[in-house]
C-alpha cells in the first residue's frame, strides 16, 4: 500500500552516514552530506544534537551547525553537560566535563550557538537545574529530562517548573532502580511529558516499547533515532566526539571496550516500522510520533510530504520520495 504523510522530524541526531557532528572539524559539506542520507530515510526536519564536552569543542561544533542554512536544520538539541555525573545515568558522555547548571553557563553557549539551541536536555537533581528550566521556558526553549538519577519529588518539580519531554525513556539511567518510586514511573506517568523512545530493539525490549508507549499514550509519545554517524553505514568502528564505538552485525551501537549503549544507527523510516511492529498499533497511530507529535511539543513546524510503500504482513516501510521543500 503507498501511502503519503508529513515529513519526519526527528530531536535527536548526534550524526549521520559517517558524520559525526559531535567532532569540531565538522564542516558545511558534512552536514549537507548527513541531511541528504537522513532525507532519503524521510526526515525533512531534525536538531542536530551535540553532547557533553568541553565548552570550546561545543562552540565550534555549534557555530558550524547555526550557520547550516538547509531548512531541515530546526535548531540545536544540547543533550548536557548539566546532567548526573555517576555511572550509569551519565551513559556515554565524558565525566570531566559533565557540569551544575546556571543560566551563566546556558547564555555562553547559547550565544556561541547563535540563539540555535531550541531544546535543552538536562538532570534536574543537578544543581541549578529548575532556576534554569525556569529561564529555558520563560524564552520559549523546550527542557527533556535526560540521564538523569533523579527522585520522584524531582521529577515533579522539573515538571511543575516547564519541563515537557524525557530524552529517551528507559535509557540515560542506572541499571538497578527502586521497584515502584523511581524516575520512569513518575516521567511514564506525568500528562505534562512527552517522552521519547529510541525503538532499535537494543535501547528497549519490544514489550518495554508496548507498555511504556501504552502508558504514555501514542498522542504523547515521540520516536526518536539517537543517531550517530554510524547510522546508515556498514558494521565497523565510528566516532561520537572523542569517544570510539562500535557498530555491530547486530545493529547495536556500544563505546569501545565497553558494555553500555553510545547512540544509535536507527534510522526514523525503520523506527516507525519498529513501533508497529513493537505495539501492535496501526501505522495510522504511529506516523504522528515523527511528525505532529516532535512539531507540537517543541512548536516548531513540519515540512514537506513523504510518500512510502507499507506492507502490514511484513512490516516493510520503504520511502519512495520527499516532495515539497520549495
Amino acid at each position: 500500500m503507498q501511502i503519503e504523510t508529513h515529513g519526519f522530524f526527528d530531536l535527536q541526531v548526534n550524526g549521520f552516514a559517517g558524520v559525526d557532528f559531535n567532532n569540531p572539524d565538522l564542516s558545511e559539506e558534512d552536514l549537507r552530506r548527513a541531511t541528504a542520507a537522513m532525507r532519503a530515510t524521510g526526515v525533512t526536519r531534525f536538531l542536530p544534537t551535540l553532547i557533553t564536552d568541553s565548552f570550546e569543542r561545543f562552540a565550534r561544533c555549534a557555530r558550524t551547525i547555526a550557520r547550516f542554512a538547509d531548512p531541515a536544520n530546526a535548531g540545536l538539541h544540547m543533550e548536557g553537560p548539566y546532567i548526573a555525573a555517576e555511572d550509569g545515568p551519565r551513559g556515554a558522555h565524558p565525566r570531566a566535563h559533565v557540569r551544575t547548571a546556571s543560566v551563566e553557563d546556558f547564555r555562553r553557549r547559547q550565544d556561541a550557538a547563535e540563539g540555535r539551541i531550541v531544546l535543552v536536555t538536562l538532570a534536574p537533581e543537578v544543581e541549578g537545574a529548575l532556576a534554569l528550566i525556569e529561564y529555558l521556558v520563560a524564552n520559549k526553549i523546550g527542557v527533556a529530562i535526560g540521564h538523569t538519577a533523579a527522585s520522584p519529588a524531582q521529577i515533579r518539580h522539573a515538571v511543575q517548573a516547564g519541563a515537557r519531554m524525557s530524552t529517551h525513556l528507559g535509557n540515560g539511567c542506572a541499571n538497578l532502580l527502586p521497584r515502584h518510586p523511581n524516575f520512569i514511573w513518575e516521567q511514564l506517568a506525568a500528562d505534562e511529558l512527552y517522552a521519547g523512545f529510541i525503538v532499535d530493539g537494543h535501547h528497549l525490549p519490544p514489550a518495554t516499547v508496548k507498555a511504556m508507549i501504552r502508558a504514555k499514550t501514542p498522542a504523547r509519545s515521540i520516536l526518536v533515532t539517537d543517531a550517530i554517524s554510524a547510522a546508515g553505514c556498514p558494521p565497523g568502528r565510528y566516532r561520537i566526539g572523542d569517544a570510539e564505538v562500535e557498530l555491530s552485525s547486530t545493529g547495536r551501537v556500544a563505546a569501545v571496550g565497553a558494555n553500555h549503549l553510545a547512540g544509535s544507527a536507527l534510522t526514523l523510516d525503520r523506527a516507525v516500522a519498529n513501533a508497529v511492529k513493537f505495539t501492535g498499533l496501526p501505522l495510522s497511530d504511529v506516523l504522528p510520533m515523527v511528525t505532529t507529535n516532535p512539531s507540537t511539543c517543541l512548536g516548531i513546524p513540519l515540512a514537506g510530504t513523504v510518500t512510502a510503500d507499507w506492507d502490514a504482513e511484513t512490516g516493510l516501510f520503504k520511502v519512495l520520495s520527499v516532495a515539497g521543500l520549495g
